[in-house]
């Protein structure tokens, strides 16, 4: 007997089912996709490995400054090799995370066009993968700790400048204060 019953309970699920296979992380492929947690960790950890080493290769240059002309050369050629690197990892990444959302990776040739990157990255940022598989393979794993980690750096360093730039002021005006108020001598002690 069928009976509709409206308030009988639903025989499907509901929520979407969690996938039971992943695909691989490759950081220097164009194939594959990337969630959003680790496409940030991976470009701010990229980017601060990009940043410390050309510090090290400016600290080192300083240093050898004595060596000439070609000692600069050397570090800015190093410099401008890692640059392009970087840019190059970068749009390995946007291609994974486009296609984490069934998205052409040609959308990745926007990184060097200005303003228009803005958008891209915006839009790589915002915008929620697919649940399920797509035409580019399987969902990416879960996230680890540390990709967690190294994606939280950069809304801390935010907090923590927006904290220092009010602390700083209101701790100066602090010190300043009894500098104003002491007199420079008491009549007693005339």
């Amino acid at each position: 007997m069928n009976n509709p019953n409206p308030y009988q309970s639903p025989r499907s699920a509901i929520a979407p089912t969690a996938p039971t296979q992943f695909g691989e992380i490759n950081l220097l492929s164009a194939q594959g996709r990337l969630g959003r947690v680790r496409y940030i960790g991976y470009s701010v950890g990229i980017g601060l490995l990009v940043n410390v080493i050309a510090a090290i290769v400016g600290g080192v240059a300083a240093v050898l400054q004595g060596g000439g002309e070609a000692v600069g050369w050397l570090a800015g050629g190093v410099i401008i090799m890692l640059t392009v690197a970087a840019l190059a990892i970068s749009i390995l990444l946007a291609i994974q995370r486009l296609h984490d959302f069934d998205a052409s990776g040609w959308w990745s040739v926007l990184i060097v066009i200005p303003l228009a990157n803005l958008v891209l990255y915006l839009v790589l940022l915002m915008m929620p993968g697919g649940q399920g598989r797509n035409r580019f393979g399987n969902p990416p794993p879960p996230n680890t700790t540390g990709v967690i980690l190294l994606a939280l750096i950069v809304p801390l360093i935010a907090v923590i400048g927006i904290i220092a730039a009010i602390a700083i002021p209101a701790y100066q005006d602090y010190a300043a204060r009894p500098r104003e108020v002491a007199p420079s001598s008491t009549p007693a002690q005339q």
